[in-house]
């Protein structure tokens, strides 16, 4: 080596460069969900994770904790905290490379991850001009809560698990709550009263998304029943090559119509591609939450798994995302609240089915349906009472996640059975559990409906005797099944002793033949 020439002299500095600017402007760097205003989940060990320079020894310090970590040869590290009783303001700060990082105004408390399409994303201050929020300018008005925080989630669909989000913690005040889920914001707002907690709520929400973009790949690959999910997305994707040119022809056709004063026609919804890809939204606005430490979830999705192609397989496809999330989150089986979707008439889909498959969802541990029928809107999809959705899903976590002793659940369907008479025909019973106080508050009982061996439905009588309904059809003498609220639109409720409504329910073992 000639060093004569200069050239070690002048590689050397280059050579070292790197590495002086990395220890030179190196800091601890804390994930956007640990932010000031943060709620981190109490009675649990709290967990702190982040990056650093590689090897970095860190501490951390927080109320009477201190705790220490080094990061890993790619600068990763992670700290778990002993559990904390709920409480705060606290603050967290964490030194041993490069500048402290201080997070301020921390509250320990309860967090709930509320995630679905847009009936869950739908926000205070509406959809306008379409759809807006029951007494919306009366709850935006009223939105100033010390004992909430609110973390929005941008819409980001990704090939990969990603490890942040760009989003932060925020206080609840008029203008953050108008923004935020209105169902997530209400069902806060009575838990932080009813149990006297700070209460966290993460919105990651996408509007027209299907429940297969929110299962991660990691599902697919274990369950070879979620296969037809893949080939609806199959079928998406070859519609997508004339997307753009269908669009631009029907601007062509809006612009016609306006120039000759005549209003625009109506045209099919088109979604996004990347929120229709399995397992994107998973990747990009569950994934990066899974090491935070939360109380449960809030889930509000199905409308657009009602499609013929898709609805057949919604239970199986609901229920293993729900073990997907839990697995991922590793917290055991997390409390699920989740809404069933609403009236809606949309004939050329499968609400009633859809309707059923969350009913038997039912059967995972842990989990918690609320019936929304009589709150829906035969002519919008978005109806505007979120806050009796809001209500039935906190009387929900309420009983079944907090153990106060309340009524919480709607009448569901336990069996139903052939009933004779005299003259030889015969009928359907059907009996329900949480049916106390049994009532079809005063109007007509409809909704009902009789097959024979054939499944082939036919529109029947009901009458109701105490906590049953009996089911009649003189087109039917000899029936099988019996189901009730199959419509789209359900316009006859059937309602326990607290008010709450009967889901749709079929007695069929398997409603898809």
């Amino acid at each position: 080596m000639n060093c004569a020439s200069g050239l070690c002299t002048r590689r050397l500095p280059l050579l070292l460069l790197p590495f002086a600017f990395l220890s030179a402007t190196a800091q601890v760097r804390l994930p956007h969900m640990i932010s000031d205003h943060a709620v981190l989940q109490r009675n649990r060990p709290i967990h702190l994770w982040g990056w650093a320079t590689p090897e970095a020894r860190l501490v951390a310090h927080f109320h009477q904790q201190t705790a220490y970590a080094q990061a890993d040869a790619l600068g990763k590290w992670s700290i778990a905290l002993a559990p904390e009783a709920a409480g705060g303001p606290y603050a967290l700060t964490i030194a041993g490379d490069g500048p402290e990082k201080t997070v301020t105004d921390l509250l320990v408390g309860d967090v709930w991850f509320a995630s679905g399409q847009s009936n869950m994303e739908m926000p205070l201050s509406g959809f306008p001009p379409t759809a807006f929020v029951k007494d919306a300018s009366k709850e935006i008005a009223a939105a100033d809560n010390p004992h909430l925080r609110l973390l929005l989630v941008d819409h980001k669909s990704s090939d990969y698990p990603l490890d942040d989000v760009s989003g932060t913690w925020t206080q609840c005040t008029p203008q953050t709550a108008s923004r935020f889920s209105a169902i997530a914001y209400l069902f806060g707002r009575e838990i932080a009263a009813s149990e006297k907690v700070p209460v966290g709520l993460i919105d990651s929400t996408w509007g027209g998304t299907p429940a297969d973009s929110w299962v991660s790949l990691d599902a697919f690959g274990r369950y070879p029943e979620l296969l037809p999910a893949l080939q609806s997305r199959a079928t998406f994707a070859e519609a997508l090559a004339d997307r753009d040119a269908l669009i631009a022809a029907e601007k062509r056709e809006d612009h016609a119509a306006t120039s000759a004063g005549k209003p625009a026609p109506k045209h099919s919804w088109h979604p996004s591609p990347e929120s229709w890809q399995p397992a994107g939204l998973y990747n990009g606005m569950i994934a990066p939450f899974t090491p935070y430490s939360i109380k449960g979830f809030l889930w509000y999705q199905g409308e657009t798994n009602s499609a013929p192609g898709r609805a057949p397989f919604y239970n199986t496809l609901f229920a293993n995302l729900i073990g997907d999330w839990r697995t991922h989150f590793a917290q055991g089986d997390l409390p699920f609240l989740y809404v069933q979707i609403s009236s809606f008439d949309s004939p050329e889909e499968d609400w009633g089915l859809v309707r059923d498959q969350q009913r038997r969802v039912l059967a995972v541990d842990n989990t918690a349906m609320v019936v929304t029928l009589d709150v829906g809107n035969p002519a919008n999809v978005h109806p505007a009472n979120k806050q009796t959705v809001a209500t039935r899903l906190a009387a929900a976590a309420r009983g079944s996640v907090y153990g106060e002793r309340i009524e919480w659940k709607s009448p569901l369907f336990r069996e139903a059975h052939i009933e004779w008479t005299p003259e030889g025909s015969a009928g359907m019973r059907v009996w329900f559990d949480h049916a106390h106080g049994l009532t079809s508050a005063g109007a007509p009982l409809g909704g009902f409906e009789l097959a024979g061996p054939d499944h082939h439905f036919v529109p029947a009588q009901a009458t109701l005797q105490g906590e049953s309904v009996l089911v009649t059809s003189p087109a039917l003498p000899r029936p099988a099944y019996v189901r009730y609220g199959w419509a789209g639109v359900v316009e006859s409720y059937l309602y326990n002793s607290a008010g709450l409504p009967a889901s749709t329910f079929s007695s069929e073992r398997n409603p898809i033949q």
